[in-house]
């Protein structure tokens, strides 16, 4: 087998090959030994017509495309790896010359590892931003183990008020109908929470437990129920139950309750060395987002479609696999939104793109640098990932296959490119305030799905729940 490349463009490469005659026919003998079976002759069984006799009825291209199927596999295997080429999609063939006594031609397209024009990746200048620990970050952290450690008591001896979680019942009516979603018994409420119809829970405050009333509300102009939107409403509640959350004193004996620390001036030393670690990390990774965005920023190649379609793939599943974990079908996802799968897609393709790009850019800027990961290098990322998802590092370097070892190479290499740029960047420590105006992405929008369909456990049905709520 002979075979030639032309490079198309810069991500398409055209191999050309010459199999010999000799190996045809005998790929057409393997052929007419595989598909003979399938084939009607009449006068013999099937599978015992002799081969001449088969193409003198049916044509000899009956085992072309057979033969075509032996050969190829194993010949193009030979041509990317001696040829060094690096396919991203299907090869397209085209028979050039086929048939008995000739030597068989054809011709092989496929989409390549594209071509990369590297610009700018020294003297890079990027800002560092070292943004002070608040107060309001330290009191966000204590009052998230504050909420850990409050516990519940029922309460009998009061009518219930703002904080307090109260159990109703409750039926709601427009016009003197009752509508979808607007029942509910032994629903759980935290008044104050603002998580039903503006106005409900106000009105509930003061009742003692069996109690009934009748509350008028007024769902908003813009609601997710375009036939209740505006409307005028009566709830008629009864007050089952009223639940106090008790929270604990902040002292030494909370900070011992909910943390290895003694006193509590220990137990908040502590948050604040984790927070300014998280910082420090945080502070870290955007600084080598940035730089390494410039440097891609900077670059140019043409990205073959198909990397970009199983990338959008990847994403999507993967998103998919976060919204389950969180107990929400990406189907349910959609409906809350009201967005469809093309529109969850198109959303996720630029970053997408962009980090197909991101990776070439690295690779190419690696294969300038010769840079390459050695295998002391490989085996401490591999340790250090087995330990951070608490695996024993010998048991998980024995689950692993080529593929992820592979993997960790790349990121290896990836790592030590990233090294490069901050080596030779100029970098600007900023400290000061944060200012968060990140946009709210996919991901972002899903947590807050999930919340609002998981929200409130004890309501009979999430469908009531959301129709109930605002």
């Amino acid at each position: 087998m002979e075979f030639s490349t032309e490079k198309l463009s810069g991500n398409k490469v055209k191999i050309a090959f010459t199999v010999a005659s000799t190996d045809f026919d005998a790929a057409m003998q393997k052929a007419y030994l595989k598909t003979r079976g399938r084939l009607n002759v009449p006068g013999f069984r099937k599978g015992k017509a002799p081969r001449k006799l088969v193409e003198s009825m049916y044509g000899e291209a009956v085992f072309y495309d057979d033969a075509l199927d032996l050969i190829f596999p194993d010949a193009y295997q030979e041509a990317i790896t001696k040829g060094e080429i690096h396919p991203v999609d299907r090869p397209e063939l085209d028979v050039a010359q086929i048939g008995s006594g000739q030597d068989l031609k054809f011709t092989a397209e496929v989409f390549v590892m594209p071509d990369v024009t590297l610009g700018e990746y020294k003297n890079l200048k990027a800002t560092k931003h070292m943004h002070d620990i608040s107060e309001e970050q330290i009191d966000e952290r204590i009052q998230q183990d504050m909420q850990k450690a409050t516990t519940e008591q029922d309460v009998t001896d009061r009518a219930a008020q703002n904080g307090d979680i109260v159990k109703i019942d409750y039926l709601g009516t427009v016009d003197g109908v009752p509508f979808d979603g607007g029942e509910a018994e032994d629903a759980r409420l935290e008044l104050g929470s603002n998580s039903f119809i503006p106005g409900f829970e106000q009105q509930v405050e003061g009742m003692d437990i069996g109690e009934e009333r009748d509350l008028k509300v007024t769902f908003p102009e813009e609601y997710h129920a375009p036939e209740l939107a505006g409307k005028e409403a009566n709830f008629h509640v009864k007050l089952r139950g009223i639940v106090e959350r008790i929270k604990p004193e902040m002292d030494d004996d909370f900070a011992a309750d909910v943390s290895a620390f003694t006193t509590l001036q220990e137990y908040r030393d502590d948050i604040v060395r984790q927070l300014t670690e998280t910082r420090d990390k945080n502070a870290e990774t955007s600084l080598e987002n940035e730089l390494v965005q410039q440097a891609v920023d900077q670059a140019d190649c043409d990205i073959p479609e198909a990397m970009i379609a199983d990338e959008l793939e990847s994403a999507y599943r993967n998103w998919g696999m976060r919204l389950a974990y969180q107990g929400i079908s990406a189907e349910d996802f959609m409906t809350y939104t009201g967005q469809t799968q093309e529109q969850i897609r198109d959303m996720m393709k630029p970053e997408t793109v962009n980090n197909v790009k991101t990776q070439l850019v690295l690779d190419a800027i690696g294969k300038a640098e010769n840079i390459e990961a050695s295998q002391e290098e490989v085996d401490a990322e591999i340790d250090k990932h087995a330990q951070e998802i608490g695996r024993e590092v010998d048991k998980y370097k024995e689950t692993l296959n080529e593929r992820q070892i592979q993997y960790y190479k790349e990121l290896t290499t990836s790592r030590k490119v990233i090294d490069l740029l901050k080596e030779h960047a100029e970098i600007d420590v900023h400290e000061g305030p944060a200012h968060d105006d990140e946009p709210i992405d996919a991901q972002e929008i899903a947590d807050q799905v999930a919340d609002a369909l998981n929200d409130d456990e004890d309501a009979p049905d999430t469908e009531q729940d959301d129709k109930s709520h605002e």
